[in-house]
């Protein structure tokens, strides 16, 4: 069969290396590349890196609704076109375009957590498992019926091992996928929409931490924040970043956002406990281990941190 490969980031590019295996990817689709990082250095897309590895002719398009576009992706005829993390929403014309199936892999167990940040909000709102799910790509937002879906145990992971352990998922459910529409129809199931979700984008207000919640829910937005973002606070109007901790018991009666501990170790207060760091950044500099962090660096006990 014929594919067209829809995808931007890392988590696409398992899929794209899959894909390209079971069948002729004719054209990969990704969106522009962007300037980044101190020197405001153009970067590709890790999706435009893989398929120029893999000698696939790669389209970056503005728009990838406009008239051009459209004609583009038709040129190619594909009978399947797989759409991963791509980043544009498509129009009913582009849907219309395989001979078959258009599909996409969406990182949560659909319906729920829709939405644009699937893997960060599933450990941020503690979920005990996600997966991810085939379906077919509508104009709504991940509406569209499912065919396949694997699950998986979230475990402790941050945000970064689990994208990594669902790409390979998803890596494999794509293989089955393919291999069965090679032999037979394949069966959609219309999602129960009483039952969707939304997972919101991470924005600036997501990074804060507020040490007035139990020590569990902070735990989980710190891991569902890493590596990518890391959580924030204020020290003495200056920002950090914790990247990993843990929850610990503590009936100290002070107050939520209180440094307990910063001599072996970083201990604030929360609602119902404390959390330990092991894991920080300060203004400037790159992130530590706090038993390394805390040689060079100093927190006042007793501080209680607030926002700024």
């Amino acid at each position: 069969m014929k594919f067209i490969f829809m995808g931007t980031p890392e988590f696409a590019v398992p899929m794209l290396e899959k894909l390209n295996t079971l069948g002729d990817v004719d054209l990969v689709v990704s969106q522009e590349d962007k300037r980044k990082g101190r020197g405001k250095k153009l970067k590709e897309t890790p999706v435009k890196i893989k398929a120029k590895e893999l000698a696939l002719e790669v389209f970056q398009p503005e728009n990838v609704n406009s008239k051009e576009s459209v004609e583009k992706l038709k040129s190619h005829e594909p009978d399947i076109i797989v759409v991963v993390a791509y980043g544009q929403l498509l129009t009913e014309e582009i849907l219309q375009i395989p001979k078959r199936y258009i599909i996409n892999i969406h990182a949560s167990l659909l319906p729920k957590l829709r939405g644009a940040a699937p893997i960060n909000r599933s450990i941020i709102e503690g979920f005990d498992k996600t997966g991810v799910s085939l379906m077919k790509v509508e104009k709504g937002l991940d509406t569209g019926a499912v065919s396949h879906v694997k699950e998986i145990e979230i475990d402790g992971m941050n945000a970064g091992e689990l994208e990594d352990k669902l790409a390979i998922l998803g890596s494999n459910l794509l293989e089955e996928f393919i291999k069965e529409a090679e032999v037979k129809e394949i069966e959609f199931i219309p999602q129960d929409d009483s039952q969707m979700t939304y997972a919101e984008k991470i924005n600036k207000e997501t990074l804060n931490l507020d040490f007035n919640k139990n020590s569990k829910e902070v735990v989980n937005l710190i891991r569902g924040l890493s590596p990518k973002y890391g959580a924030r606070f204020y020290y003495k109007d200056m920002l950090y970043k914790i990247y990993d901790a843990c929850a610990i018991e503590n009936k100290d009666d002070v107050e939520a956002g209180t440094i307990l501990k910063a001599k072996d170790e970083l201990v604030i207060k929360t609602l119902d406990g404390a959390i330990s760091v092991k894991e920080v950044q300060a203004p400037g500099k790159r992130a530590m281990a706090i038993s390394d962090f805390l040689r060079g660096n100093s927190f006042e006990e007793g501080y209680k941190l607030g926002g700024k």
